[in-house]
């Protein structure tokens, strides 16, 4: 891996200069334990700088990267690299933290190595006395490096699942917000408090006086811009639904403050938990176009029905009077001439009907 791949993999981790970390504070601390040395380190290596994330026995954040000891073990994952004598070796005699505080003989470090193959740093031991390191402790240490990685990855995974949490509710949020209709989720506690946790912001267009805000912070202001005659008929649809039902469906009249009516329908599915609180998922739309369509087909039928019953009637007794008496020609056209009125009142009639459905089918293919 090249040192560009090495840095970008770094970055990946969003560690550097980041507060205290208890897990690796006690990592470093186990380290000083187990190897008996004054100072230990969970330290990281970027373009220009050693920094140290967990440390004991030392009080500086970091160093330049060109003092660092564990600079020289990025490159080799797989090994400890072991400074037994610091001032006997040509690498380090001369480095500035060998001479001078904190005065580095010894030194021992296992890189800290990624999935990927990215040694970030490493976890390291220093001493100030010449010391050797056996075989089994370069294994412990090892093992330590390792651990320290896995509280990274860690971190990690967990940062990335909360962004990605994060992104996902604002998504659904800006979703939610600009669907027709409101979409809520409503809740009622065991001592039956009631509360909306979440509301979309369609609920402006259901009344001007409300807002999201609004009913998260005062639920029952909804009850407030209920038709009056339909604020029972509400109540009663909730009280059936929290004692046996697991779904609530309920038709009733917005009234607005200039005294409009708006028609609305509520639906929703209930959950209930083991303490007796229950949530409510649902959407409430606008159905007052619906509602309108609804009427007028009614009312083309009843017309149907009974306003052409007449005409129709009228045209069936003519054409009888016709067939079965002898009439003599003139009283014939008399009969025809009625007749045709007859037909021509109906004719318009129908006209009139047809275009009334046009007009209403268009208003229909509108509003979807």
């Amino acid at each position: 891996m090249t040192e560009q791949e090495r840095l970008l993999e770094l970055s990946k981790y969003n560690i550097m200069d980041t507060p205290p970390d208890d897990e690796l504070d006690e990592l470093a601390q186990i380290a000083s334990v187990i190897f008996n040395t004054p100072i230990s380190l969970v330290s990281l290596v970027d373009e220009k700088r050693q920094w140290l994330k967990a440390k004991v026995g030392i009080d500086i954040e970091e160093t330049p990267r060109q003092n660092s000891f564990c600079q020289h073990a990025l490159h080799s994952p797989n090994e400890v690299l072991v400074v037994n004598d610091a001032l006997d070796d040509e690498r380090f005699k001369n480095n500035p933290l060998v001479l001078d505080s904190p005065n580095i003989r010894f030194y021992a470090g296992a890189p800290i190595e990624t999935p990927q193959g990215a040694v970030l740093g490493t976890l390291c031991i220093i001493d100030d006395k010449p010391r050797c390191l056996s075989d089994f402790q370069k294994k412990a240490l090892q093992l330590l490096a390792k651990k320290a990685m896995s509280l990274l990855e860690r971190r990690r995974l967990i940062i990335e699942q909360a962004d990605k949490i994060g992104s996902d509710a604002a998504r659904l949020k800006k979703l939610t917000d600009y669907v027709p209709g409101v979409i809520f989720q409503f809740e009622i506690n065991e001592s039956g408090k009631m509360s909306f946790s979440f509301i979309s912001k369609g609920i402006a267009n259901v009344h001007s006086r409300l807002t999201p805000q609004l009913l998260e912070a005062y639920p029952n202001q909804f009850f407030s811009v209920i038709h009056p005659d339909d604020v029972v008929l509400v109540q009663k649809s909730i009280s059936e639904a929290l004692r046996e039902k697991d779904i609530w469906k309920v038709e009733f009249r917005i009234l607005s403050d200039s005294g409009k009516t708006t028609w609305h329908f509520a639906d929703s599915i209930l959950e209930r938990n083991r303490q007796g609180a229950i949530t409510w998922y649902g959407t409430l739309q606008d159905i007052t176009e619906r509602k309108e369509y609804s009427r007028t087909l009614e009312q083309i039928l009843f017309d149907i029905s009974h306003v052409l019953r007449k005409p129709i009637a009228n045209m069936v007794n003519l054409v009888t009077i016709i067939q079965d008496y002898g009439l003599d020609e003139e009283t014939q056209k008399e009969y025809i001439n009625m007749l045709k009125a007859v037909a021509d009142e109906l004719d318009e009639y129908t006209r009139q009907l047809n275009d009334d459905y046009h007009i209403l089918r268009e208003k229909k293919k509108e509003s979807n």
